[in-house]
């Protein structure tokens, strides 16, 4: 979107997702000058000479420009600045669904609104002061969580708790800055600099970028989630497996091979990390078509997973189809799935020493997911214990801060090595310039632009 777009626009969007016969309610937002006199002319309350009051809901219709009835519906004023945008914003709440939305829309663009960009409510709210570059990237995470973990350190963000910690870090600089500027021009009136105590100040603020930047990996785990198949031969319990860790009969489960022709999919969320988990279609030669498909598809998505589980049976222990997966993935993350361990004990299996990760489960009963998903944990993180945020950084704010961090590394090189004043201050302003990209006091419009534009229209 263009972060340039001109503000005096009054822009409308559909601000909720349309669902056809899924959801109740349908919200279509205004934001701008003219937000009002466009709601007053297709809003019709109730109530004769009903006065619109801010932040107070009013009943009525939405009417079309012949005034014929498009939908019973409730509006609501929010007079600026106290809104989401600090601009004038009317949202109309209409009947859910595709048709009674999507009329509501175009009269509001025949009155004289235009359709919002992508993110263009945020980045109103964001250029109006409303909320800094971190709140409106936290809007989008908290729409898109996929776990209570991921919303609550989205809401986090959005309550500011982030750029806090931004803000102080900067402020801190700022002063360096701010001491070292005056010894520019007044050297001779000032007492010595006390060289160990500006490193000590400047060590203070690389530590705590790096306590800032631990908290990046979790943040992104817990955003973006993993993809985990389930691969075996056929028969092994790779269905029950699936339906015992998702707690649902997602899967078919029979006694006969083969019966999961194509990949079932399964959502959960493990130890807060968002799993999209995947029953592929048992792995063997097979002369029928469409099972051989459905082996085909079950290869190429293993190869795109992030963590294979790979499934053998107890009572039949490794054989050479067992082997012959395994050396088509064993470069990539695995856990080894014994079910069936009510029939024949692990201990008696013969298993390749180098695999780690041996979980032995009766999926029919739904045991061993606990252990399963201790594993699954342990290898998202890379076997380190992961801190307990609440908050953390996305890609592009580790990013700054990594520019950051090496800027001030250059400020205590300069120390050591005792190089003039002026070398301090070029890299404290381009650390400066790092903190202020990552809360947008210091921001580009086209990365603006990119970061927007992956908003949602509405929002």
């Amino acid at each position: 979107m263009d972060a340039t777009a001109p503000l005096a626009d009054t822009i409308a969007a559909i601000a909720t997702a349309v669902v056809p016969e899924q959801g109740s309610v349908g919200i279509v937002r205004l934001s701008g000058s003219q937000a009002l006199s466009i709601a007053q002319a297709i809003f019709t309350p109730a109530r004769p000479q009903q006065r619109w009051i801010s932040h107070q809901m009013i009943y009525g219709w939405i009417r079309d420009e012949k005034g014929q009835t498009l939908d019973e519906a409730l509006a609501v004023w929010m007079q600026a600045p106290r809104s989401y945008t600090r601009e004038d914003v009317v949202e109309l709440h209409c009947h859910g669904g595709i048709m009674v939305v999507q009329a509501t829309l175009q009269q509001c663009l025949r009155q004289g609104s235009r359709l919002a960009q992508p993110g263009e409510f945020s980045l109103r709210a964001f250029l109006n002061g409303r909320i800094d570059l971190t709140q409106a990237e936290s809007v989008a995470d908290l729409v898109a969580a996929r776990s209570p973990q991921a919303a609550q350190m989205a809401l986090a963000g959005l309550q500011g708790k982030l750029a806090e910690s931004i803000r102080a870090l900067r402020q801190q600089l700022l002063s360096l800055l701010a001491e070292i500027e005056a010894r520019l021009d007044f050297e001779e009136d000032l007492p010595p600099l006390d060289i160990p105590d500006w490193q000590e100040q400047v060590q203070q603020c690389q530590s705590q970028i790096q306590t800032l930047l631990a908290t990046a990996a979790r943040g992104e785990l817990l955003r973006t989630g993993l993809k985990v198949a389930i691969v075996g031969r056929p028969n092994v319990g790779k269905s029950s497996l699936l339906n015992a860790w998702s707690g649902q009969d997602r899967a078919i489960v029979t006694a006969l091979p083969g019966t999961t022709r194509d990949v079932v999919e399964s959502n959960l969320v493990v130890r807060g990390i968002p799993i999209q988990l995947l029953d592929t279609a048992g792995i063997r030669d097979t002369d029928d078509p469409v099972e051989r498909l459905g082996v085909e598809r079950s290869t190429r998505l293993a190869q795109a997973a992030d963590i294979l589980v790979l499934v053998i049976d107890a009572q039949v222990g490794w054989t050479e189809a067992d082997a012959a997966i395994y050396e088509s993935i064993r470069h990539r993350p695995l856990i080894l799935v014994v079910n069936k361990t009510d029939l024949a004990p692990l201990e008696g299996i013969s298993l390749p020493p180098e695999i780690a990760y041996r979980i032995p489960t009766v999926a029919a009963q739904g045991e061993g997911i606990p252990a399963l998903e201790t594993a699954v944990e342990q290898i998202a993180c890379q076997g380190r214990p992961q801190p307990n945020v609440a908050v953390s950084l996305n890609q592009r704010q580790a990013a700054a801060l990594i520019q950051a961090q090496a800027s001030l590394e250059q400020v205590d090189k300069s120390l050591q090595e005792q190089l003039p004043l002026d070398f301090w201050t070029i890299d404290l302003r381009a650390a400066l310039h790092a903190l202020g990209q990552v809360t947008g006091e210091e921001i580009s419009e086209s990365v603006l632009d990119q970061i927007f534009s992956r908003f949602c229209i509405g929002k």
